[in-house]
């Protein structure tokens, strides 16, 4: 069995961290040519190729991102050994999650929940836009995208979109005292409403339903973010269109109350994992107990 050089493992780091071949070179004070060498000599001794190529940049391959973290890892317990004295550092895997602004903040917290308390995991959240989101993944610096809308697998992406979890959908707003109950959709006419953005889902099948209903209320807000969306709907006059887990804290003290669960709509929630020869078990250990089913024809 080959045995790993920890002088070759040391100069990918460096290459890994600076993208380039001729800077990781200037970095460590020597030449290109015998950078090169080494790097090929580690990928042999692996059995696998580290880098892909697009024009002078350096891209880590799956494989090289593995190798990466396991390098971050080895010289980080090289510094946890020079500190022994001060106390025994456990040595722990990174797990990076990626989650749209749309997605409600109370269920990222759930599901991530089982990893705060474990010694052996770093968990780094990331947020962003579902293209930026899916770039990562395919450049394999995350681990795990979080949305609310599907993703289909196409030639040049190869990952599977699993549902994980509905989330009923309500009109949410302040506590309104001797108030009849609401009528849907007749009450929409003369109601204001904050709703999420036309990108969301759940607004497409909202305005779907107003629609087939013959009825156009009265929009003041449009918003991509959640958590904006909840501050809104707390501190505004005004109803909003949202899962009842985005407001959960809200509606548990009595700030926001369910005035109407909008009928055959539901907020889906997907979790979207690359296919990879060396899954990151952590990540499949998370998601385990909430696989029910998923898109594209996965099982």
């Amino acid at each position: 069995m080959a045995q790993l050089n920890y002088h070759h493992l040391r100069y990918f780091w460096m290459i890994a961290n600076e993208g380039h071949l001729t800077r990781a070179a200037e970095r460590l004070h020597v030449s290109q040519s015998a950078l090169s060498i080494q790097l090929r000599q580690l990928e042999e001794s692996l059995g696998q190729s580290l880098f892909t190529r697009e024009g002078k940049r350096l891209l880590l391959t799956e494989a090289g991102r593995i190798a990466l973290d396991y390098a971050n890892a080895i010289f980080r317990s090289g510094d946890e050994l020079i500190s022994l004295m001060h106390g025994q550092a456990a040595r722990r895997q990174l797990v990076r999650i990626g989650a749209v602004a749309t997605l409600s903040r109370n269920f990222q917290i759930e599901l991530v929940r089982p990893l705060l308390d474990r010694e052996d995991v770093e968990l780094i959240l990331r947020a962003g836009s579902l293209p930026e989101l899916l770039r990562q993944l395919h450049t394999h610096t995350i681990d795990l995208v979080l949305s609310n809308r599907p993703v289909p697998r196409d030639a040049e992406a190869n990952w599977d979109c699993h549902l994980v979890e509905e989330q009923p959908v309500s009109l949410v707003g302040r506590p309104i005292f001797e108030s009849s109950p609401f009528r849907f959709p007749e009450d929409l006419t003369d109601t204001s409403l904050l709703l999420p953005s036309i990108e969301s889902e759940i607004r497409t099948a909202f305005d779907f339903l107003l629609e087939q209903a013959a009825i156009r209320p009265r929009v003041i807000a449009e918003v991509d973010d959640m958590a904006m969306l909840r501050l809104l709907a707390r501190d505004s006059g005004h109803l909003a269109l949202v899962p009842p887990v985005v407001v959960l804290d809200e509606l548990k003290n009595g700030n926001l109350i369910e005035r109407c669960r909008i009928p055959d709509l539901r907020e889906r929630f997907y979790a979207i994992i690359p296919r990879r020869r060396f899954p990151n078990a952590i990540i499949r250990e998370l998601l385990e107990p909430l696989l029910s089913k998923s898109i594209g024809g996965q099982e």
